[in-house]
Formats: structure tokens, sequence, C-alpha cells
């Protein structure tokens, strides 16, 4: 069973907070706030960090719970797998995966039953690493989240796997590839259109696509990317698979029409 949390906000680490925030905001209408050392651009149902350290690598993952029994609850089942609170409050507790990135789950009154905004909502994201099995392992043994898909290659190797929290198909990926880094974000809005208007806002503010327009192959939706200064790809998707409970894990090749069924693919290994 999904453990009922959403993808509620990323903090990336960059040489250049301002020049990637400044990004962000154009490509996809953040307002940006200074905190400290740090720049938060944000807007209905997004927000990003980006602090000052090495390109190309999350800092933290933030997931929200509805409310405060639903995070009492998870708190509960993450202390029976034996994992490792490195914070621990009553509205948010926060681990380490095993290459360093903090992961956070929270709750706050103003968040309770709120309805998702349809309109490029933070979604999930993707990591890179050269330990897909390690890393999926922390993941869905000692966070719990589920297994949608898994690509493999021609020796059974591991090179991609999609994880749920909730319905939709993934709220986080990996690959494998040479190093560990972030590989992408994603925004997700209700259809075609939305997606067809994103693609026109990005060429109003001068921004080119990176890949796509494409549909993938593990979940189901179409997409768009582009890329940041530091590498970083930043998606809009539509009509990201709904999983049903018990829903089993799919298999897929590892080949170019698996992560794009309509052409040109972006291969991480």
């Amino acid at each position: 069973m999904e453990i009922g949390a959403t993808l509620a906000k990323l903090e990336l680490s960059t040489s250049d907070p301002q020049k990637l925030a400044d990004f962000y905001s154009s490509a996809f209408k953040l307002e940006q706030s200074a905190h400290h050392d740090s720049i938060v651009c944000s807007a209905p149902g997004r927000e990003l960090v980006f602090v000052p350290g090495e390109g190309g690598q999350l800092k933290r993952a933030s997931f929200s719970f509805k409310d405060v029994d639903s995070l009492s609850s998870y708190r509960s089942v993450l202390l029976s797998r034996g994992a490792e609170l490195i914070e621990d409050k009553p509205h948010v507790i926060t681990l380490a995966d095993p290459h360093g990135h903090l992961v956070s789950f929270f709750t706050t009154a103003s968040l309770d039953n709120a309805p998702l905004p349809d309109d490029a909502r933070l979604q999930h994201f993707a990591l890179r690493t050269p330990e897909p099995t390690k890393l999926a392992e922390f993941y869905t043994e000692k966070l719990g989240f589920v297994v949608s898909d898994r690509v493999l290659n021609d020796v059974g190797e591991l090179t991609a796997i999609f994880m749920r929290t909730d319905a939709e198909h993934h709220a986080m990926a990996i690959f494998r590839a040479p190093m560990i880094r972030f590989d992408h974000l994603s925004c997700e809005v209700a259809d075609w259109v939305q997606l067809r208007d994103w693609a026109d806002h990005m060429a109003s503010v001068g921004i080119d696509l990176a890949w796509g327009v494409g549909r993938h192959g593990p979940g189901n939706d179409t997409f768009f990317m582009v890329r940041d200064i530091d590498g970083n790809m930043g998606e809009i998707s539509s009509e990201l698979e709904i999983c049903e409970q018990n829903r089993p894990a799919g298999v897929w090749p590892h080949r170019p029409q698996t992560l794009n069924q309509w052409g040109v693919a972006i291969m991480r290994s």
C-alpha cells in the first residue's frame, strides 16, 4: 500500500543560486524570495529552494502528508523498520538516504485537506547513481515507496526504477549513471492542451525544449523537458498513469523506446 504522501518541495545546491532561481522563475512562473543564503522560488503547488554548493545535486526532497495523524502513523512504520530519524518533530521527520540526500516528511495546518492545484504542481523528481539497486532499496524497504516499473538491461541489471507514494505512477525515479547527481524535476498538468500551453510559454521566454515533446513508456505520460545551467532538467508532464492498489510492478527493456515511445531518448547509461 502507498504511504499517502505527495512531493511538496525540492532543495537543490548550485554554484550560482541567483542564476538558477532566475531560470526557474522564468521557466516555471515562480516568485522569488530570499532566505539567508538561499532563494525560494514558489507558486501554488510547486516550491524550489536553491542553496550555495556543488551544482547539480539534490539537498532535500520534502513530502507532505494530509494531516498530523498520517504523519504520526508513518513515523511509527519507519521506526518499526529500523529507520534512523535525523530530525523528529511533531510536524516533520527527516532521514538521509545512502547518498546523503535528505528526505523530509511534514504536515502543516495550511495543507490539511487543501486541494491539489491543476496547473503544474510539483509531482516527482529523479536521481542518477552508479548504484541504483542500493539506493532503490532504501526508498522501498525503509521508506515504503512502491515500485511501479523497473527497467532492466539484457543481463538483468537495473538501469531505472519508478516508485510511487500515492496513486500516481511515480513520485521518484532512479537512473543508473556514471555519477551521483540530480536528474530532473517534474510538474504535472491536467492534459495535452495545458502541456502545449506550457511549451508555448517556454518559447515566449526564450527557453528551448531539451527533450520532447514525447511519451514515456513507464507512466505513459506525455512530456517535454528543459535544461538549466547546471545540467538539471525540468519537466512538464501530463496524464501520468494512475495506478490501482496492488498493481503488479512492470518490467521494461533498457532501450530508447522505453524512455520515449515517440522518438529520441536521453539515455543515462
